[in-house]
């Protein structure tokens, strides 16, 4: 195969779950692109598109107006993975590898590069793509917010908003009522989502998954609150929290997903015991994918949108194999292989862990 002395044509793809701040990258890589002299493909719904062959070319009128909007205009899905594709078979799913499938869609529409915009799941599927012969530069994307090689993704800042906004609102309705409210949020493994929007949003008590905790000391925080004459209080739990010797709560299990792990619940439980174990009425909410909707915060949008353009700018000097990540208040780029060597997760003695340490929030320790 001869090698091209220019970047012309430009994939890109959106993987993994949806939210806010993707359709910015996506404008701030189309955009500059014309300055390049390349040409921007989109390919539809995430890797799914990638293997069944799904794209259409994409220019300045199609991205205009989308930088505050939500989602992704390409598309996308968690279940997409080329090297781990589920199909049916005598009514049963099973796992085949479509690897192939993707790099023959990826020559035949003459792609010299593809951007992909995606989390963990998606970065390991562009290191395997990229040593298949896939020149690849990644975007780091996830409201988790646990890659290690970036010190934010784009999405979580505006996931973390959903969550002090809900912890407002809720704030009045606990106090009226003098009750326990728990709320439950996403972030998988990383408790970084209930961390950050449990300290913006004034939560009592914050349960991650970082810190296993302990029922009497969650049950011990509300009745001191009690005795100090504040009769409610504001629980934040991390879906992945679990209790000390206990074990996380799981919703379900999907074989079509890479991770087929579904979790959610823990905020029923940590409730029921609340209300068992300290007579308090307690009522729980979860959020669920109102973190992922909505439009992105003006921080998300100027991220998004750095990350785009230094994106295609990657592209365009052929430094491939990297993904781009903010390192303090610049954009810099390093391995994909190194952004997935490690799970970023909370560590007990993060600032921000003891900061809400500090103003008496319990992580039930």
């Amino acid at each position: 195969m001869v090698k091209k002395n220019k970047i012309n044509r430009i994939g890109i793809i959106t993987g993994g779950g949806d939210c806010p701040g993707l359709n910015a990258v996506i404008r701030g890589v189309t955009k500059p692109a014309q300055d390049y002299g390349m040409n921007v493909f989109g390919i539809i719904d995430g890797f799914e598109g990638l293997v069944e062959g799904k794209a259409k070319e994409l220019n300045n009128k199609d991205v205009s107006g989308i930088l505050a909007q939500g989602g992704t205009i390409l598309g996308s899905s968690n279940k997409g993975d080329p090297f781990h594709w589920p199909v049916i078979k005598e009514g049963k799913i099973e796992v085949v590898d479509k690897s192939e499938n993707a790099l023959r869609n990826y020559r035949t529409w003459g792609l010299d590069a593809i951007i992909a915009i995606g989390g963990d799941g998606t970065m390991h599927i562009c290191n395997k793509l990229g040593k298949m012969g896939m020149n690849i530069v990644g975007v780091p994307k996830t409201i988790d917010n646990d890659l290690e090689a970036t010190d934010l993704t784009f999405g979580h800042d505006s996931a973390v908003f959903v969550v002090s906004d809900a912890l407002d609102r809720l704030h009045t309705t606990a106090s009226s009522h003098h009750r326990v409210i728990v709320v439950e949020v996403m972030g998988r493994y990383a408790g970084w989502i209930a961390l950050n929007g449990g300290l913006s949003g004034g939560a009592d008590i914050i349960l991650i998954p970082e810190i296993p905790f302990s029922w009497d000391k969650v049950y011990q925080k509300i009745n001191e609150r009690e005795l100090m004459g504040k009769r409610f209080s504001l629980v934040c739990v991390a879906e992945g929290a679990k209790p000390k010797d206990g074990t996380i709560v799981i919703k379900g299990t999907d074989k079509k997903r890479t991770d087929p792990v579904q979790l959610g619940g823990v905020g029923e439980l940590v409730a029921k015991n609340i209300e068992k174990n300290t007579h308090r009425e307690t009522r729980v909410t979860v959020l669920g994918h109102l973190q992922r909707g909505g439009s992105p915060t003006p921080f998300d949008r100027i991220l998004a949108t750095k990350f785009g353009a230094f994106a295609i700018e990657l592209a365009a000097e052929k430094k491939f194999g990297r993904m781009v990540a903010l390192k303090g208040s610049e954009v810099k780029n390093v391995k994909i292989e190194d952004a997935i060597s490690r799970q970023k997760l909370v560590q007990p003695n993060n600032q921000a862990v003891r900061t809400a340490r500090a103003i008496g929030i319990s992580f039930g320790e």
